[in-house]
């Protein structure tokens, strides 16, 4: 199996960087569109128009309805058509930018992903992660490449709610861990052939750089201001987490995080906040040292992040409802199978537990 390694062709990230978004976008196409929902319209939406308008090009603004489904991407590309839009920019969070993605793929347009928030590594990966209208996952969209360019805007993201941030650091706990266990496995990646030593160097340094500076990045997001920490842990939950999953391969803690989507008590919660617990659930399942299982419920506690079933909302323990989340969690084709032995619905019921017991008792 070969080696692969694959990125986005640009990744731009600075203060304010969002103003100078038409010089970035015009180098892609001449006819753009950009989606975001309405909180990020509000928020940002002047100081698109008005980058686009200080380089005499008028942008199409297009609402985005919430949800990244079948149903909305279609939508979507009906308007592109229509307009002979030319490449298209997302701008907000996870499901904007992955509609964005697929509205790209199936027009043959450029994309451009602008995250307003470090909430998930989805800004620069090659697939969109699409879900049922009532917000049940679905299935993944593959794309034979990643987005044409990314621009974060650290001044923006200091500014979103912190919950976000602390999401997308539950997100990036994740990278390592399951960049090691599908080391271990040697199944191919979302890459589509073997890791490459420096996606694995960058998946640790992700896990490492969110344990150093995770609790100063949330701290400076309370203030809404953007430091060192922040702009260190905003590149870790985005890019080196994008790459790190993409290029070293998802293993259980995504998995177990598209089981949990079963929980209706579990809605209300982010992707990340989700992952966070996955991944506890990840290290019961394959054992790992119990020092290392405390450290990662060390800084799960020290953001914020859940570590137990009623950290996530849910009131009592319905063991019926646990095995439908193992059975999501081990469905054909599950993530979960790239982990390095054989895991079944029952090992997958069993760490649910254990994994909760453990985190409500840290």
């Amino acid at each position: 199996m070969d080696k692969i390694i694959i990125s986005p062709s640009k990744y731009v990230q600075g203060e304010n960087a969002i103003e100078s978004i038409a010089s970035y976008v015009l180098t892609l196409g001449q006819n753009p569109i950009a989606i975001a929902d309405e909180f990020v319209t509000g928020l940002v939406g002047e100081k698109v128009k008005g980058s686009f308008a200080a380089e005499n090009t008028p942008v199409t603004m297009e609402l985005f309805n919430g949800e990244c489904s079948r149903k909305e991407i279609e939508r979507v590309l009906d308007i592109v058509a229509t307009q002979k839009n030319d490449v298209i920019v997302g701008i907000g969070g996870g499901k904007t930018l992955d509609t964005a993605k697929a509205v790209a793929f199936y027009s043959k347009i450029p994309v451009v992903v602008v995250p307003t928030i470090a909430s998930t590594d989805a800004p620069t990966s090659a697939l969109a992660v699409i879900y049922t209208p009532e917000g049940e996952f679905s299935e993944y969209l593959m794309f034979p490449q990643n987005p044409n360019m990314v621009i974060m805007d650290t001044a923006v993201i200091a500014k979103a709610p912190v919950r976000l941030l602390v999401a997308g650091m539950g997100d990036a706990l994740s990278t390592y861990f399951e960049a090691r266990a599908n080391m271990t496995s040697g199944k191919a990646t979302m890459a589509g052939g073997a890791p490459t030593r420096s996606a694995q160097v960058l998946a640790k340094l992700c896990y490492e750089t969110i344990l150093e500076d995770g609790v100063k990045a949330k701290i400076a997001a309370e203030n809404g201001v953007s430091t060192k920490a922040l702009e260190n842990v905003i590149e870790a939950n985005t890019y080196l987490s994008g790459i790190g999953f993409e290029s070293s391969g998802l293993a259980g803690a995504h998995a177990i995080h598209n089981g949990l989507t079963k929980l209706e008590e579990c809605h209300h919660l982010y992707h990340g906040e989700k992952v966070a617990f996955g991944t506890l659930v990840q290290l019961v399942l394959e054992n790992a040292a119990q020092e290392e299982i405390d450290t990662v419920l060390d800084f799960c506690r020290s953001v914020g992040l859940p570590t137990n079933l009623f950290d996530m909302g849910v009131t009592e323990i319905n063991h019926d409802k646990l095995r439908e989340v193992a059975q999501g969690s081990t469905a054909e084709g599950e993530t979960i199978h790239n982990m390095p032995f054989p895991v079944t619905e029952d090992s997958v019921y069993a760490a649910l537990l254990t994994a909760h017991q453990i985190g409500l008792n840290k």
